[in-house]
């Protein structure tokens, strides 16, 4: 398939039936994953790229094609918009073998030229033995690789994907999941897949884009997203639950670092100079930031950010130890997980305490939450 310039932009607002605000950019062979709860407008936005919605304000453009301008007066019907939809339940025809299922999509194709694409999709989508059976006659999976076919044979500009790994076993998901990052690899259309799962879009994503309320909080590479949310809202859809109000002390220019108090303790971070002295802000802690002492040698690693950890909670999981403590001085949990051997080598139990260091260039400052905040747009 070949859409030279098939990049995708979305800029739309509304109030009603459902409030949106969201502003997209995927290019082509890159992977765009809208995460976010139940709600959050993710499903919606995929119906609006394929006309299936109309907004009320904006613009949405795929290919050098504008599709929709509430400004100029343009709103192509989906006929006209070239999507490749696969929606959540996959939307086969139940009477329909898989052939007619992927046929079913080329009308406006010969049906010898129908034909002949959708047996060489069901071949690409390693599907040709089963062309005859019928979707109660195959998996979750390999109805979903029908559902890829039919979108795909239509050569389109764009994919969308709700949810298509929502109805699988764990097995065939990690199949499936290498099946599209080989199919992406090959394709230069953009792909917009709609997920809940946080994990699936770090694995599968080029750029990921948090949705709360028909909001865009955030967009950007995954790792920096994750890295460094926006905002606290960002920072829990993207599950991090070690959040501390802090004061900026001050800012060390030349060693790249700002000082910070939480509770008792200084801290350093990246140097994060818009915010002046004496801003009270909200860090971030990511679990993997937070170091003890070292199994084979008993010391705590290098570092400006000593502190001390009072145990309230150690839950076996597998080998691992989640472990709850609280930082001297603070009043906000904090959550980490730990080899189950080192929690035992250190003696961790409720009331415990134990030293560590927090890893200075993982910390992350961010605005403290107002009341009903949702969160801001952040393009990365």
């Amino acid at each position: 398939m070949d859409c030279p310039g098939s990049d995708f932009s979305l800029s739309v607002r509304q109030a009603a039936p459902i409030p949106i605000d969201a502003e997209l950019t995927c290019l082509g062979g890159q992977l765009l994953a809208l995460v976010g709860p139940s709600g959050s407008g993710k499903s919606t936005l995929l119906r609006l790229i394929a006309g299936l919605s109309r907004p009320a304000h904006g613009r949405i453009a795929c290919a050098s094609v504008c599709w929709f301008d509430s400004k100029q007066g343009v709103h192509l019907s989906p006929q006209h918009r070239r999507v490749g939809f696969v929606p959540q339940h996959y939307g086969l025809f139940p009477h329909m073998n898989a052939l007619a299922n992927v046929m079913a999509g080329l009308h406006h194709l010969p049906e010898q030229e129908r034909r002949h694409r959708a047996h060489a999709w069901l071949d690409k989508v390693h599907l040709a033995d089963l062309a005859q059976r019928r979707p109660a006659e195959l998996s979750g999976g390999q109805q979903q690789r029908v559902a890829l076919a039919r979108a795909l044979a239509r050569e389109p500009a764009i994919l969308l994907l709700d949810e298509p790994f929502s109805a699988v076993d764990r097995a065939t998901r990690e199949a499936l999941y290498v099946e599209l990052a080989e199919l992406k690899r090959e394709l230069v259309l953009p792909i917009v897949m709609v997920t809940h799962d946080l994990d699936e879009a770090l694995l599968l994503a080029d750029r990921i884009a948090l949705l709360a309320h028909g909001r865009t909080l955030q967009s950007g590479p995954p790792h920096e997203v994750i890295a460094r949310p926006v905002n606290e809202t960002a920072a829990r859809m993207v599950g991090i639950s070690n959040l501390f109000d802090a004061d900026v002390l001050r800012h060390d220019n030349a060693a790249g670092r700002t000082w910070l108090k939480a509770g008792i303790n200084q801290l350093a971070c990246p140097l994060a100079a818009t915010w002046p002295a004496g801003s009270r802000v909200r860090l971030m802690v990511p679990p993997s930031a937070v170091r003890l002492r070292s199994l084979a040698t008993g010391e705590l690693p290098a570092g400006h950010n000593r502190l001390q950890l009072i145990v309230h909670v150690v839950l076996p999981l597998g080998d691992q130890a989640r472990i709850t403590a609280r930082i001297a001085g603070c009043d906000e949990p904090l959550q980490l997980r730990i080899p189950l051997r080192l929690a035992e080598a250190l003696r961790l139990q409720p009331g415990a305490r134990t030293d560590a260091v927090l890893r200075e260039h993982q910390l992350h400052i961010m605005p403290l939450a107002e009341k009903g905040q949702v969160g801001q747009t952040a393009e990365r």
